[in-house]
């Protein structure tokens, strides 16, 4: 029984200096990884910005699919002699025009 506590004793004692070490470790470098982890959650990487730039896209043109289905009807309407249908036409055009501006232009082969 004396014999095994000669063994254990020094084997305990060398794996313990290495769970301690690397929570040293450990503890000195949680500083960096959190600053390191401030920035990543700070700042937005190019496929982040791609991603949200193509979602915008796809928002504004499904608006302006909308609008111009709305638009339609209300010119019918205008060239039926509905004033009203004429007034809300030019201001659904004008945010039609606005919307277009947003919308990169596919080019052509």
């Amino acid at each position: 029984m004396l014999r095994t506590s000669h063994l254990v004793i020094p084997l305990a004692a060398l794996t313990l200096s290495g769970c301690v070490a690397r929570t040293l470790v450990n503890v000195a470098t949680a500083p960096v990884r959190a600053a390191g982890q401030a920035a990543d959650w700070a700042t937005t990487s190019q496929d982040e910005a791609d991603r949200e730039r193509g979602r915008e896209i796809r928002r504004r043109e499904e608006r302006l699919g909308e609008l111009s289905e709305d638009y339609q009807e209300l010119q019918e309407d205008c060239l039926d002699g509905d004033n009203e249908a004429c007034r809300e036409a030019v201001a659904m055009r004008a945010e039609m025009d606005e919307l277009r501006a947003g919308i990169p232009v596919e080019p052509e082969d």
